[in-house]
């Protein structure tokens, strides 16, 4: 029966993503609508990807979609301070952070100038080989060095995302120690300094094995960011995930810790 479903599902051309997709803005909607707030004592460190960038797919939240969420932030009493301050002290229920992932050029054309317009601290973690122009996306897609070398100019925060964003859950220690190391590594080659902090790629619970933490720490990471809230990985700093379906609606609802307890289908 399952593969009959399956097969039936495919010859409709629904890939397992589309599946993923759809649960995702079905979730996301539902738990807005009928999800319980939840009393927070800590800050909360939101985790984007691309501004601008819609071949990203739901990790992609457009520009003003962005500007709306820190006028929203704003609004609602919260004080934007930096992911490292959240990551060392826990800081307030009333503190934010922003954070993105994967080292996309749009952080620099499109976030970078909103955030600067407010005034607000941030970090990204670029994966090292992707920026070293070894990928596939197409060109001016990711962040270049000398990109990197701007945002750190203008005062944002870096750590690493590993050498090429691997799946931390399928892989074994001889290629995590290749790339949490590597990682650091080639941005010491290139930039001048080895990062501290880490973000895993994924970074759901599934994506980081127990294996993982020693590796990361040997390699000289201190900080370990998750993608997820109350289903992250053991020792690890959480995050909320921001998709391309949050609204004003789903948005207040992530700010009230509606999703603390959702994790990313995939």
């Amino acid at each position: 029966m399952k593969q009959t479903l399956k097969r039936i599902v495919r010859s409709a051309g629904f890939e397992r993503h589309h599946i993923a997709i759809a649960r995702m803005c079905c979730e996301r909607h539902l738990l807005a609508a009928v999800g319980r707030s939840r009393k927070r004592w800590i800050g909360r460190i939101l985790c984007y990807h691309s501004i601008g960038q819609e071949e990203w797919g739901v990790n992609d939240v457009t520009p003003s979609q962005f500007r709306r969420h820190i006028e929203l932030a704003l609004a609602a009493g919260y004080r934007f301070v930096s992911a490292a301050e959240l990551a060392r002290t826990g800081g307030g229920p009333k503190d934010l952070a922003i954070t993105f992932d994967d080292g996309l050029r749009s952080v620099l054309t499109e976030a970078a100038p909103i955030l600067k317009e407010y005034g607000l601290p941030w970090t990204f973690f670029p994966v090292s080989e992707w920026s070293d122009n070894r990928h596939q996306f197409g060109d001016n897609c990711i962040l270049s060095w000398r990109d990197i070398e701007t945002l750190l100019a203008g005062g944002a925060e870096m750590g690493s995302h590993s050498a090429t964003h691997p799946d931390f859950g399928r892989i074994d220690l001889n290629q995590m120690v290749d790339e949490l190391a590597g990682s650091r590594d080639l941005f010491q080659r290139r930039l001048g300094f080895a990062p501290e902090t880490f973000a895993i790629p994924l970074g759901q619970s599934m994506n980081w094995k127990r294996e993982s933490m020693k590796a990361a720490n040997d390699a000289g990471y201190s900080v370990i960011y998750a993608q997820a809230e109350d289903t992250r990985p053991q020792g690890t700093v959480p995050r909320t995930f921001v998709t391309k379906f949050d609204g004003d609606r789903i948005f207040k609802s992530l700010l009230k810790g509606k999703f603390d307890r959702w994790e990313e289908w995939v």
